[in-house]
């Protein structure tokens, strides 16, 4: 089962990241991919190791990374678009 390391980010760490993560996860089960990291706050991600920083499109606009891609969520109740999006991360 291949692992992907992912750091989903909100603006305090609590309920939106922690919901991105979940859905995150569950989206990776149907697509055998073990998904690891963490849900953390805007000022904490620096520093933190993984192979994709997940966010809300106005989040994902302040994050910056040179060697981590960094993928912007519109719609974030929407686990369609979040599947769409992240699956080119699967590969």
């Amino acid at each position: 089962m291949k692992e992907l390391k992912v750091l989903s980010v909100c603006g305090m760490g609590f309920g939106t990241s922690l919901m991105l993560f979940m859905t995150i996860q569950d989206i990776g089960k149907k697509y055998d991919i073990k998904i690891t990291g963490e849900a953390c706050d805007l000022g904490s991600y620096k520093g933190k190791p993984c192979d994709l920083i997940v966010a809300s499109s106005e989040i994902a606009q302040q994050i910056k990374s040179d060697d981590i891609p960094v993928l912007g969520i519109s719609n974030l109740l929407d686990k369609n678009d979040i599947e769409e999006k992240i699956k080119q991360y699967f590969n």
